[in-house]
């Protein structure tokens, strides 16, 4: 029996050491991984080493790893050129290689990590892999070779910042998620407009926004937020040392009611003030001078390859001129050296007019809009940006306040066109795929974490099926589900507000309305509980603040009415059904998720913002319609107090949760 025992315990030793690394789970999948023996540890304080020959093309991703290795793990890197030793980070480019393409990349991680590909983008995505792969191995690497690359070519969002102002911070932080995901390409919609049943029926009134700055047309950007040119091309400059091809996309000759609040000889006056009158002179040399304005020069403001020109749901009576108008426009922005982009139209608007095709790119968003076979066959290049599947409008009701994650997961392909015509697997054309935000509900609310909230776990879904492919059989989607959760959304962001565990703050502390309490926290988000005690003097400041964040501002005293309030983008929202009293003791909890927010005083439920509406007839459809108003608050933990006009009195036992 002896004799047994010790012959299966060597049996089991030697299963043991034969054993392979399992493949490292990572967003998206990796398409090859050969498993080797053992974990390398690599030290807090090390090297990032860059091959000589690639220094001047490597230099920008290693700075970029360095600081993510810092903000992810609290890694201090140094960067050199020369031959990598143990325990180093090694950056390097590879000959071609026909599999690996222009993204591809190898990692092999034995004595040392080395990462090298054909093209520098294909290093920086190999980058992305060993922070996640860091991150999930709590820096225990499986020893392993990756060789990885990416089924479609384009893997996208867009966003609607048009109608809701999105700031060039925000839009900076949206960059590093979307390539932490190696998601390639940020579609920015620069102008819309809302919808004029929602302002009185009137053109004149209705919201309108072009957020870039114009020098030749002055007046013309929005006054409630936009983005100089400097701005906006640091922020395409940016999106290129993170392999993010940033798409300004300035949408004509529908949903331009911002350039005709400001000429408004140049809208329709027959299919409303959103649309373009197609038949004046004015107007073409109007779009002339503006595109002029961000595509000439040694310097233009629009730097990258592409370039898209809208052209989305003009009225259905103008075919003809419309496509002339489209026409013109796509060989115009052509003729900059850039690639025009459009959204699919033709179907809706059929004629005898040719359109450009060749060296154009559609979004191909609607069955009844765009026909993806006729579009292929005529020579365009398709984006699947299917507006059943790939939609999200908050508050709207008619598209997705989240993406079908599972039914993307499981089900979804680019080839799935729309939700009649599904390609064959392989079609030319077809280059991948792109969800969008819209923002139609014009002043309803919506932060710009809310709109983040739904649409980081649809990054998260896209980036796999686009990259990897199906990979359900190996990763089911409740293990798939479980894995987004536990990722980060890159190093150095959390807009989501998350925050590892139960915290308290400060113990009982008297303010006096001209001092501030920085915490460990500077927000947190959906869905939590905030509880605290709150002694106000008998002389409050008016609007005092009692706590501030990147984001959000909580108020006591709301404009002297003793009320509880908050602010964020722009907004501002207060709890009037309850008077906070002076000199006296108020346990207060305040919770919230993303449908909106709770007080609770003295341990009872006394008002929840939401479901409130703004109601309007809608005279062209005899209907009344509605406006949801979302009244939510990622909580802000940065500052309790404020040193100009901030709360005075007490606060004790302030307690932060968060529902996991």
């Amino acid at each position: 029996m002896k004799k047994i025992f010790i012959l299966f315990s060597l049996f089991v030793i030697c299963l043991m050491v034969d054993a392979q690394n399992p493949c490292p789970q990572v967003i998206p999948a990796l398409q090859q991984w050969k498993g080797a023996k053992g974990i390398l540890i690599l030290p807090t304080q090390g090297n990032i080493i860059i091959n000589p020959s690639d220094e001047k093309v490597l230099s920008s991703t290693a700075l970029i790893l360095k600081d993510d290795l810092r903000e992810l793990l609290g890694w201090e890197y140094d960067i050199s050129i020369g031959k990598a030793k143990k325990n180093d980070i090694y950056l390097s480019l590879s000959k071609p290689d026909e599999q690996l393409g222009k993204e591809g990349y190898t990692l092999s991680i034995m004595n040392k990590v080395s990462i090298e590909a054909p093209t520098t983008q294909g290093v920086f995505w190999g980058t992305r892999t060993l922070l996640q792969m860091l991150h999930r191995q709590k820096a225990k690497l499986t020893k392993g070779t990756i060789r990885d690359w990416p089924e479609f070519s384009n893997r996208g969002f867009m966003l609607d910042v048009g109608r809701k102002f999105f700031t060039i911070e925000y839009l900076k932080q949206q960059i590093k998620v979307l390539s932490f995901y190696k998601m390639n390409e940020f579609q920015i919609h620069l102008n819309d407009n809302g919808f004029p049943q929602f302002f009185d029926n009137d053109w004149n009134k209705t919201y309108a926004a072009f957020r870039l700055e114009s020098e030749r047309f002055p007046g013309l950007t929005a006054k409630d937020g936009s983005y100089t040119k400097k701005e906006f091309t640091e922020l395409q400059r940016m999106g290129m040392e993170y392999g993010v091809n940033i798409i300004p996309e300035i949408d004509i000759p529908a949903h331009s009611l911002a350039f005709a609040h400001y000429k408004p000889e140049i809208g329709s006056k027959e299919y409303g003030m959103d649309h373009f009158d197609l038949y004046k002179e004015e107007t073409y040399k109007f779009v002339d001078a503006l595109l002029d304005e961000y595509l000439s020069g040694e310097n233009p403001v629009f730097i990258g390859p592409d370039v898209h020109i809208g052209t989305d749901e003009y009225n259905k009576k103008e075919a003809e001129q419309y496509r002339y108008f489209t026409d013109r426009y796509l060989k115009y922005v052509a003729s900059y050296g850039k690639t025009p982009r459009m959204w699919g139209g033709l179907k809706w608007l059929p004629g005898k007019t040719p359109v450009q095709a060749e060296g154009v790119t559609v979004n191909a968003w609607s069955f009844d809009w765009v026909d993806p076979e006729v579009s292929i066959k005529e020579g365009y290049k398709l984006i699947n940006t299917c507006d059943t599947y790939l939609y999200i409008v908050p508050g709207a009701g008619y598209y997705r306040e989240f993406l079908d994650h599972q039914w993307l997961y499981e089900k979804w392909t680019p080839w799935m066109m729309n939700r009649k015509q599904t390609l064959p697997v392989g079609t030319p054309g077809v280059l991948g795929g792109m969800f969008a935000v819209w923002n139609d509900q014009c002043g309803n609310g919506i932060s710009e974490q809310d709109v983040y909230y739904r649409s980081f776990p649809a990054i998260q879904v896209l980036a796999e099926r686009m990259w990897k492919g199906d990979n359900q059989k190996e990763v089911p989607f409740t293990e798939f589900e479980t894995l987004c959760q536990s990722m980060p959304e890159a190093p150095g962001v959390n807009l989501l507000g998350r925050i590892e565990k139960e915290t308290s703050l400060v113990e009982e502390k008297t303010l006096t309305g001209k001092e501030s309490i920085e915490t460990t926290l500077a927000e947190v988000g959906y869905p939590y509980t905030i509880s605290f005690s709150i002694c106000p003097d008998e002389k409050p400041n008016i609007s005092g603040i009692l706590f501030q964040g990147p984001h959000s501002t909580v108020y006591t005293n709301w404009e002297n009415t003793g009320r509880i309030a908050f602010t964020r983008d722009g907004y501002a929202f207060s709890f009037g059904s309850f008077v906070l009293p002076e000199k006296e003791w108020t346990d207060i909890i305040i919770k919230g998720d993303w449908k909106g927010t709770s007080l609770y005083v003295n341990g009872k439920l006394q008002e929840r913002l939401e479901g409130r509406k703004k109601r309007v007839y809608n005279p062209k459809y005899n209907r009344l319609e509605s406006m949801p108003i979302q009244e939510t608050l990622i909580f802000p933990l940065k500052y309790i107090g404020d040193k100009i006009n901030g709360f005075k009195g007490k606060i004790k036992d302030i307690t932060i949760q968060q529902v996991k």
